[in-house]
């Protein structure tokens, strides 16, 4: 399977009856602010680099934000702050992300998610977490990277399932934490960048610089650039 083919698999599943409803509901309601835009409303595939060193696994798409542009962490806060950081990083050519053709282009590094439809709350359950991670398997077998940098817990979680062996006990999430397993790639958590930890400053732009960097080292990929 090649990477579009993987995308073309996730942007027609229809799994999970919960999140099908969902998604689509939220895609015929549309909120006021972007009523005159056509929603995705489908599954949201990865996003990125094909050649990438560091592979970033978030939770799932935004309601208003992946589920509405198509593309992943693109068109809200969170994809806005991360975004951003990669921009200062070396990762991305631009600083925003606003929709699928805004010419945004990722180096070295792949975003994907836990799970790739929108979920009420964003929570999604346990067994639409397990329908789901096969995709990001998947991305990682295609990929091959050197890192996974989980953004947030549930990610964290979903990453040790993922690896060739999955350690038990299970390594405690934090921002910074690293997991070396004997083989296959590195797993470096940070916070999530939601409006929760940006607004209140658990997560600062200097505490997602210095992870991305992290992950540059971690990837073999030098220190890049770092702009302001």
């Amino acid at each position: 399977m090649t990477l579009t083919e993987l995308e073309a698999r996730i942007v027609h599943c229809r799994r999970c009856p919960r999140l099908v409803e969902w998604r689509e509901r939220v895609a015929a309601e549309k909120r006021a602010a972007f009523r005159d835009e056509s929603y995705w409303g489908r599954p949201v595939p990865g996003f990125g680099d094909p050649d990438a060193a560091v592979y970033v696994l978030g939770l799932a798409p935004a309601a208003h934000g992946a589920n509405r542009t198509g593309r992943i962490f693109t068109g809200d806060r969170s994809g806005d702050w991360l975004f951003a950081a990669m921009h200062r990083t070396g990762f991305a050519n631009r600083p925003t992300a606003v929709h699928r053709d805004d010419g945004l282009r990722l180096s070295a590094l792949w975003i994907g998610a836990a799970v790739r439809c929108a979920p009420p709350a964003n929570r999604p359950t346990p067994q639409e977490r397990e329908n789901c991670l096969p995709y990001a398997r998947e991305e990682l077998r295609l990929l091959e990277p050197a890192v996974i940098l989980c953004l947030g817990s549930f990610a964290w979680n979903a990453a040790m399932t993922l690896l060739a062996e999955p350690p038990r006990p299970r390594p405690r999430f934090g921002h910074g934490a690293e997991h070396h397993p004997s083989s296959g790639p590195v797993v470096l958590g940070s916070f999530h960048p939601s409006q929760q930890n940006t607004f209140t400053g658990k997560l600062t732009e200097a505490m997602t610089d210095e992870v991305l960097l992290r992950a540059r080292e971690l990837g073999g990929l030098g220190p890049g650039p770092r702009t302001r």
